[in-house]
């Protein structure tokens, strides 16, 4: 066997045991090329990638075609904020669905998210959050978790998971171990969890332990537990990863790294390098996300790991078996969904039994002057969709009341004071993920409070709120019929402070 031969094999290997991800909404002949020739089978798509239904499911088909049998489609389609096909039936965010608290409800909500995933011709879907979030200063996961205590949260999650599995479609509970309790978002710097490891076992760690025997996917998360690892964060630590998750826990699922192209990871170990050192530590597969060339680095970093041995040839293949067996176990391929109108009606029902309230909100009259303050644009914190834009929540208060509408560019720099003083109702709409500064939880002082994304924003403005954990049309629509008196909002937010 020549040395030019033996590279071609190894780059072959090595691009069985990456993800990536390409621009554009159609696969050009030089990514289907570059995917054929170092035979990778998977892809995750985004945003950028789509246009609607008909183009999505042709992109698909040619990334099977190209990629062959044990193709691997993955998408972000959690629910809330963070979902990528914005057309389909919209899923209430995870926190919604621990504030209705009825684990059919989001066994129904995960099936129904799958039926519409495997439409699209995906087979692996990056949800449910197993995160418990009890940090109101994270700035990442808040509504995307199903609330704060260990027990609930994953009888909640484990429902959601089974009715995606009902409906064919791959789940990857994420982000192994715990990203609940950090203050720093994985994708701008390296968060640290600096907890006793009883504390860890007993909170972060819980959900994942109980997830391990039905779980056939996890992804990592970029984080340092100085418990269990000071030096390594959970992606590139075989205490981790190997030792706890495959050893103590015994768990033979599929572990698959977060983007390896996030700054806790690329910015300080380099991709190719962060790659090795993955798989090394017990990674099956590297989500290569980054560029041309970073994918190109990771390859070439992988490929030459394997001819040298650093990575072991046997670990090789029992990572590439466990990626078939996934593959096996959820084949891609594409459905009709005949179920879209009755699904639209199971999520719009779900964003409805969410719908909680903070305080005593009181509803204005119908046809009342009313005063909407919300922010002038509308902003992605690079995970989630963007907002709703102010000119539609207007739109949507607009069939209920008359409506005066005040934009605002920097919450610390408006001045809630000049509002004319001239009897409207004055309703605050928050519309972004961000939390409220020491100026406006000082001064700003609405008649009520819609908290449309991260439900923590409740805590910081004196007014009572009606919290959605999500901004789709049905939680609008959720909003409206509450203001119109024809629901109540029954949801119990799930973690502390909402009490």
């Amino acid at each position: 066997m020549t040395q030019a031969h033996d590279n071609h094999t190894f780059r072959r290997l090595a691009g069985q045991l990456i993800m990536i991800r390409f621009p554009g909404t159609e696969l050009d002949a030089a990514t289907a090329e570059f995917l054929r020739a170092n035979a990778i089978r998977a892809v995750c798509l985004f945003r950028a990638n789509m246009v609607d239904s008909t183009q999505l499911a042709r992109l698909t088909a040619d990334l099977r075609a190209a990629m062959g049998p044990q193709s691997l489609i993955a998408i972000d389609q959690e629910g809330g904020a963070v979902v990528r096909s914005t057309w389909v039936p919209a899923p209430p965010a995870a926190m919604a669905l621990g504030a209705a608290d009825d684990a059919e409800l989001a066994r129904a909500v995960g099936a129904a998210v799958a039926r519409a995933a495997r439409s699209l011709g995906f087979n692996w879907n990056f949800a449910p959050v197993l995160d418990l979030n009890n940090n109101p200063d994270n700035p990442v996961i808040a509504e995307r978790s199903f609330g704060a205590d260990p027990r609930r949260a994953t009888e909640l999650a484990m429902a959601w998971m089974a009715g995606s599995h009902s409906e064919g479609v791959a789940c990857c509970v994420k982000h192994f171990p715990g990203h609940g309790d950090t203050h720093v978002d994985s994708h701008r710097d390296l968060p640290r969890v600096d907890k006793p490891l009883e504390e860890l076992e007993r909170f972060e760690f819980a959900p994942f332990r109980a997830a391990a025997p039905l779980a056939p996917a996890m992804m990592t998360a970029h984080i340092v537990y100085p418990a269990l690892d000071a030096d390594n964060p959970a992606t590139m630590s075989r205490r981790i990863l190997h030792q706890l998750l495959r050893e103590e826990w015994r768990y033979d699922g599929v572990i698959i790294t977060d983007g390896m192209d996030m700054h806790a990871i690329a910015g300080r170990y380099g991709v190719g390098n962060a790659a090795v050192r993955a798989l090394g530590a017990g990674a099956d597969m590297v989500m290569a996300l980054g560029t041309a060339a970073t994918q190109e680095e990771t390859l070439a970093a992988i490929a030459a790991a394997i001819a040298s041995g650093e990575l072991d040839m046997e670990q090789v293949r029992s990572r590439l078996a466990r990626l078939a067996a996934l593959a096996k176990a959820y084949p891609c391929q594409a459905r009709d969904y005949p179920e879209d109108a009755a699904d639209r009606a199971l999520m719009a029902a779900a964003w409805r039994r969410g719908l909680s309230a903070r305080g005593a909100p009181r509803r204005p009259p119908a046809g009342a002057r009313l005063r909407l303050v919300v922010r002038q644009d509308v902003v992605s914190d690079g995970v989630s969709e963007a907002g709703v834009p102010a000119a539609a929540l207007a739109a949507s208060l607009g069939q209920l009341y008359d409506v005066d509408m005040v934009t605002f560019a920097d919450a610390e720099r408006f001045d809630w004071a000049a509002l004319p003083a001239d009897g409207r109702f004055v309703v605050l709409a928050s519309t972004s993920r961000l939390r409220y500064g020491p100026r406006a939880r000082a001064s700003w002082r609405p008649d009520l409070h819609l908290a449309l994304w991260n439900p923590y924003q409740a805590l910081d403005i004196d007014a009572p709120a009606l919290l959605t954990y999500g901004f789709a049309a049905p939680a609008l629509a959720a909003v409206n019929a509450w203001l119109g008196g024809e629901l109540d909002a029954a949801g119990r937010c799930p973690v502390p402070g909402f009490e």
